[in-house]
């Protein structure tokens, strides 16, 4: 059982990077820092919204519309930082005692 409680904490972690990676990416974006017209910065982009848009679309379909701002990734961050205390509190469960 140990080896489940590593993997969901690794999985999260995963997650977790790449939505820090994608939220600063996109201020970058906004910002003008990075410019989309970029090869490497295009692929990149791309390949992390393909990555993250099956994890936000649900929760945006439950968010009411809030114009330009999009509460998702937020939504989505609270829940795995939930997500992992809920595996963290229940350590022993998985180890065993």
């Amino acid at each position: 059982m140990g080896t489940l409680y590593d993997a969901l904490m690794l999985i999260l972690n995963v997650v977790w990077f790449v939505m820090i990676v994608h939220i600063i990416m996109s201020w970058l974006i906004n910002f003008q820092v990075l410019n989309l017209r970029q090869p490497l910065i295009w692929q990149l982009w791309n390949g992390l919204n393909r990555l993250l848009e099956p994890i936000y679309t649900p929760v945006r379909n439950i968010l009411p519309n809030t114009g330009g701002l999009d509460l998702a990734p937020l939504i989505v961050f609270i829940a795995i930082i939930i997500l992992q205390r809920a595996l963290i509190n229940n350590y022993g469960w998985f180890h065993g005692f």
